[in-house]
């Protein structure tokens, strides 16, 4: 099969070094975030992706600031390495291309709301009777059934799957997440589905259908608190910094700012304690065990807070990572970043270009088939001349 071209001009085929789904053709009608998420996992591991967009552009294009180089950040997150090609589905002709595209492709995907994509001709069944083998993933904000009308947006499932009820201060306001949970767990778990199914095709020669939606993988993804919810009837509250059931697990005030602080077991515990220049408190009978320390919690949190306000939370950082104790700085995402770089997890992936678009690099690493950066985000129908010549060149 002929394959599109790569930036550098040559047939994306098979060569040395390339990902794990070099080969795999994706027909991405997806928009905003869950579905491109997943689509853009997939391309990472070597898959080409056939960004389909409607004629106003992904939805993400125009949710600015901030913006780099006239371009959304938001888009470029989940965009890198696609190919754009500008379609109008209620366009016979656009639709003819559209089928062109499914009937060619290993994987097809989208997150339209259920219902809407069947009257478009693009259901399932339509796209299998042009591809029998094709797999097949719609991703949908509370399934198929009783939820189906429901907008997809993730705020809409933070409140209503929980989180939002779980995050913020016991006497204070529910809270929302400050990134989109639940879109990025689902475009995961879509990803994991897609190449569990491009496997099973490879044994079989079968496609299906994966169906995957925000408000189950939130559940999925709140599964030791849904697990309590459904054996024991009991409903987490919210907590602030605090951990339910573990003690010390959560940010301290020091003398210039917050440091975390986990002490989940006794041991971790007994060289906090000595740490802080107290080793008296892993022997006290209030705190000389996991169970003790979460129940006498208010008794021990002062102990905590007034040993911690002699230094500031860079100072105990480093006095308590050398003892290798779990602890962490309270950081923005500036600072966030510049700890990865340090760290030498080289966060940040850019061509050679100056001027080219940076964006966060996947977090897998992989020694035969490492994730690959081949393309930056597409401007809106840059590849539409190069797909359409793909696809009549067979």
């Amino acid at each position: 099969m002929t394959a599109l071209p790569s930036p550098s001009g040559t047939p994306a085929d098979r060569t040395p070094g390339a990902g794990p789904l070099d080969g795999i053709i994706v027909a991405d009608f997806a928009r905003v975030l869950a579905g491109p998420y997943a689509t853009m996992l997939l391309a990472d591991l070597g898959a080409t992706v056939i960004k389909v967009e409607s004629p106003g552009g992904d939805d993400t294009r125009s949710w600015m600031p901030p913006t780099y180089r006239d371009q959304a950040s938001y888009f470029q997150a989940v965009n890198r390495n696609k190919h754009s090609i500008v379609l109008d589905l209620k366009d016979e002709d656009d639709r003819q291309t559209a089928r062109q595209i499914a009937a060619r492709a290993d994987v097809f995907v989208h997150n339209f709301k259920p219902g809407s994509i069947e009257r478009l001709g693009f259901g399932y069944e339509n796209v299998r009777a042009l591809n029998e083998s094709i797999i097949y993933a719609h991703i949908s904000g509370f399934g198929t059934k009783g939820g189906a009308e429901l907008p997809g947006y993730d705020v809409l499932v933070q409140g209503m799957a929980g989180l939002m009820d779980m995050n913020g201060e016991p006497d204070g306001d529910p809270v929302r997440s400050g990134i989109s949970l639940f879109d990025l767990t689902t475009g995961m778990m879509t990803a994991l589905g897609i190449t569990a199914a491009v496997r099973h095709r490879d044994l079989t020669g079968e496609g299906q259908l994966i169906q995957n939606n925000l408000m189950s993988n939130a559940v999925f993804t709140m599964l030791n608190q849904y697990q309590s919810t459904a054996t024991h009837d009991a409903v987490p509250t919210r907590g602030g910094k605090e951990h339910a059931t573990i003690y010390p697990y959560h940010a301290l005030p020091t003398g210039d700012g917050e440091l975390i602080i986990v002490g989940a077991n006794n041991g971790q515990f007994a060289r906090l304690s000595a740490e802080l220049g107290h080793p008296e408190w892993a022997e006290d009978s209030r705190f000389d065990s996991p169970e003790k320390r979460n129940v006498n919690r208010d008794e021990l949190r002062p102990l905590l807070e007034e040993a911690l306000s002699h230094k500031g939370k860079e100072e105990w950082f480093r006095q308590l990572r050398a003892a290798g104790l779990p602890c962490s700085p309270v950081q923005n995402v500036g600072e966030g970043l510049r700890t990865a770089i340090e760290l030498g997890l080289d966060p940040v992936w850019h061509t050679e270009d100056p001027d080219s678009v940076a964006t966060i690099r996947n977090s897998l690493s992989m020694s035969a088939t490492p994730t690959t950066y081949r393309k930056e985000p597409p401007a809106l129908g840059e590849d539409g001349d190069a797909i359409r010549a793909w696809l009549t060149s067979e």
